[in-house]
């Protein structure tokens, strides 16, 4: 019997894959960026559109397919059964889009495109609205193998949680399970709300300075 352990292997799995995976996610967010460049090119300025992409760390790819199993463990005698591309967000992009309106038409038109992606929304835990429009599926003409996901948010909440993954998730994975308590989630959803109404009164000004120009 081998002595490899099932971490063992999957971290030999993510070494052979990652240049695949660096690959891929390049492709993808390329891809991206080329059919929103209609929207891009004609931001106002005070408007803006970022797409940004990661392929998940080896260490965090293992944990995800860890908790996965029963009670959150690996069954040691069956390794041969854990791949890391059974996960749907090994390669992932998200756009950030501000004003929210921006949002809605950047979902628009790459929903238009991978409408054979599945949809998996990310939704705020305290009021289950949605946070940011998220798919998941096979960017075909990179691979046929690796699952990939992608993200459009508000720009304000994807920098929000930027902030968030950096000092939980990062340096102090041991509090990871801060953020689910009710107290955290409640806190989190009043900055989700905070953001959400600044952006509707950024855009009405907008609208009635817009308004206002029109009229002169």
């Amino acid at each position: 019997m081998s002595d490899r352990t099932v971490e063992d292997r999957l971290r030999e799995e993510y070494s052979s894959a990652l240049p695949d995976l660096l690959r891929i996610c390049e492709h993808l967010k390329a891809q991206i960026h080329y059919l929103l460049l209609p929207v891009i090119s004609r931001l106002s300025s005070f408007e803006s559109i970022v797409v940004k992409s990661r392929v998940k760390e080896g260490k965090s790819a293992i944990d995800a397919l860890r908790r996965r199993g029963v009670g959150g463990a690996f069954d040691r005698d069956t390794p041969e059964r854990y791949s890391l591309l059974s996960l749907r967000d090994l390669v992932g992009v998200r756009v950030l889009a501000f004003p929210s309106n921006r949002v809605i038409e950047v979902d628009h038109i790459l929903r238009s495109h991978f409408s054979s992606w599945t949809a998996d929304s990310v939704l705020d835990k305290e009021t289950g609205k949605t946070l940011a429009f998220k798919y998941y599926g096979l960017c075909l003409e990179a691979s046929r193998t690796v699952v990939c996901e992608y993200q459009v948010a508000s720009m304000l909440t994807g920098l929000f949680w930027e902030v968030e993954h950096a000092a939980i998730y990062k340096p102090a994975p041991n509090l990871k399970g801060l953020t689910d308590s009710p107290v955290m989630q409640k806190r989190t959803s009043e900055v989700y709300r905070a953001l959400e109404a600044f952006e509707e009164e950024f855009e009405m000004q907008v609208r009635r300075s817009e308004n206002d120009s029109s009229t002169e």
